[in-house]
């Protein structure tokens, strides 16, 4: 079952994160970026939940921690309520310049979370597009890594594996794609968008068809193991706690 504490962070943290690499690579997100008027700094605080700030200017997306440098604020008075904005755009309560949430939530913003869904709950016809479907995988991927972190952290299941888990960190990535490093910390996850410096356990998946294709499920891990195609190495038991998580993204995100 998805705890609703849980699914406000990955939402927070995998869903909505995934704006800063969805400005990053697609067209149409950067041209609403490049329509911004002055930056928007739009925080989403949430009762007993996340309490994160999107920062929007000409130059893309940026996520961080709390409300700092917020330019208007949105609260939402428990996880539910935070969840129904992404499930189905129910916004919350405008708690700082309420003209410029409501105007940013309902234009800017919804452009981008429309492009978002688009490539993370992609069509069978729009997959076929060699274009989109990297860019789908890709933007999956980061989503996945995001949630990882948000579950780890406050999944009553996950934190058990995260609890075992060492510290160090953790490299995940699509070879020549993308690359993503878990960072472990007293039993804590964190996120950063590059590539693992010194990890000390690696988990590399050789092409982008082989992520996607593990990441929908028409894949077997254990036969993708066999063959090569995906590259393990370091302590297996960070990996193997990553996951264990993994199959919990699965329920939150499926």
């Amino acid at each position: 079952m998805k705890e609703a504490k849980a699914m406000a962070y990955v939402n927070a943290y995998g869903v909505l994160a995934t704006l800063e690499n969805l400005c990053e690579i697609d067209d149409k997100a950067k041209a609403v970026c490049q329509g911004l008027k002055n930056p928007v700094a739009i925080c989403m605080d949430v009762k007993d939940g996340p309490c994160v700030t999107y920062h929007f200017s000409k130059d893309g997306c940026k996520m961080t921690e709390g409300e700092g440098g917020c330019t208007c604020k949105m609260s939402f008075a428990s996880p539910e309520k935070f969840n129904a904005l992404i499930d189905e755009s129910k916004p919350g309560i405008p708690t700082k310049n309420p003209v410029q949430v409501l105007s940013f939530l309902l234009g800017p913003f919804t452009k981008l979370t429309d492009i978002l869904t688009a490539y993370l709950m992609p069509s069978k016809e729009a997959l076929k597009e060699r274009d989109f479907f990297e860019k789908s995988t890709i933007l999956t991927m980061y989503t996945i890594a995001g949630a990882i972190c948000a579950l780890g952290n406050n999944d009553s299941i996950s934190k058990g594996s995260a609890y075992y888990i060492c510290d160090g960190d953790i490299g995940m990535g699509i070879t020549d794609a993308c690359y993503v490093t878990i960072c472990a910390r007293n039993h804590h996850l964190s996120l950063k968008k590059e590539k693992a410096a010194n990890p000390r356990a690696v988990m590399e998946f050789k092409t982008i068809d082989l992520a996607n294709a593990l990441f929908n499920g028409t894949a077997s891990t254990m036969a993708e193991l066999c063959a090569g195609n995906i590259h393990l190495a370091g302590m297996c038991n960070m990996i193997d706690n990553i996951n264990r998580i993994l199959d919990r993204v699965a329920v939150y995100l499926g």
